[in-house]
């Protein structure tokens, strides 16, 4: 096939990018060029701002788009005027934050959040915790207008992780527990039995592609199962793939709510489980299963994301977006234990 990628130098879209090369796509990429200098042999490299110039973009003709970094409706709306009907499908990466609601699992079926047409997030293009949900949402319904139905494939991944991840907010714990001596306490967030759930942005790369060669259309959630992941056991396993064997403390949501630590960012994987986001990672993935989706085991993902971890400059290997730092965890245990 002939693809556009839109995006290709960060995390989800090197992975597509890295995909779609060796199943022996031919690929454009159309980038800002401020994550990536260096491009595979054979891509084109088409540079522009997706939100103010898009004229790199007005000869030539794809057979699909693959869209990983559109945040705003209005983004996708201008991209399909760009290419005034040069692409016969449009693939756009959401996100399983596009539902309205958490209080219970989410299929595709689930209501999708909205913002108000007035709405100053909307308005000044503003992408927050608060927004990007919705903003996801609205995205994929000018997909839907600008494409139509039966050209549009809308992929909803939950937390994506993975090597090349800049969010930190998986990495955080191969590289905690490969610092991990024997015996040493480590802070464990909540109950060992809560569910968790994710998808490797190489599989997700994987099954948007086939998804694609297969003609599939509609929306769907890319992601491990519902109750198929366990924290405890995930924390295990990932423990036994590096050679570690720390001594768990698991410390109630209630404690570590009490004593400040934010959820999801400061303490990955942790979502209070009385709380807004309760049902974030249990969301359904039988229509992903259906379609042909695999998913690599937890110790694979842990020991990949070390070793790319670790091949970083060190200036790079700073926690400075996600993870609690040594010291903060040393007191959280002191106190909480």
């Amino acid at each position: 096939m002939n693809l556009l990628l839109i995006g290709g130098g960060r995390f989800v879209g090197h992975h597509l990018l890295e995909a779609a090369l060796a199943a022996g796509h031919a690929v454009t990429v159309f980038s800002r060029g401020q994550s990536r200098s260096a491009w595979p042999a054979g891509v084109e490299v088409r540079v522009g701002d997706r939100r103010s110039e898009l004229s790199a973009l007005r000869q030539g003709q794809w057979d699909a788009v693959l869209d990983c970094c559109a945040y705003l409706p209005g983004e996708v709306t201008q991209l399909a005027q760009a290419l005034d009907g040069r692409a016969a499908r449009y693939v756009l990466i959401s996100s399983v934050s596009a539902y309205a609601s958490f209080a219970q699992p989410n299929d595709e079926d689930s209501p999708l959040g909205s913002l108000a047409a007035d709405d100053p997030d909307l308005l000044s293009g503003t992408v927050n915790g608060r927004s990007y949900g919705p903003l996801k949402a609205m995205a994929e319904a000018a997909a839907l207008q600008a494409w139509g139905a039966d050209a549009c494939l809308r992929i909803r991944p939950g937390l994506v992780i993975g090597p090349q991840d800049p969010t930190q907010r998986f990495t955080y714990w191969p590289v905690r527990l490969a610092r991990a001596q024997a015996g040493e306490p480590v802070l464990a967030p909540g109950r060992p039995d809560t569910p968790v759930q994710w998808i490797d942005a190489r599989d997700l790369a994987a099954f948007t592609l086939q998804a694609l060669i297969d003609g599939r259309q509609g929306a769907v959630n890319v992601h491990t199962g519902g109750d198929e992941l366990r924290l405890g056991t995930v924390l295990d396993e990932m423990a036994a793939a590096l050679q570690r064997q720390p001594r768990w403390v698991w410390v109630p949501d209630e404690a570590l709510q009490a004593a400040g630590v934010t959820p999801w960012s400061e303490l990955p994987l942790w979502l209070p489980a009385q709380g807004e986001y309760a049902h974030f990672m249990r969301n359904r993935n039988a229509r992903a299963r259906a379609w042909g989706l695999r998913t690599r085991p937890v110790a694979e993902t842990a020991r990949d994301i070390l070793a790319w971890w670790q091949a970083l400059p060190a200036a790079q290997q700073v926690f400075d977006k996600a993870g609690l730092a040594p010291a903060r965890e040393r007191e959280l245990l002191a106190a909480l234990t």
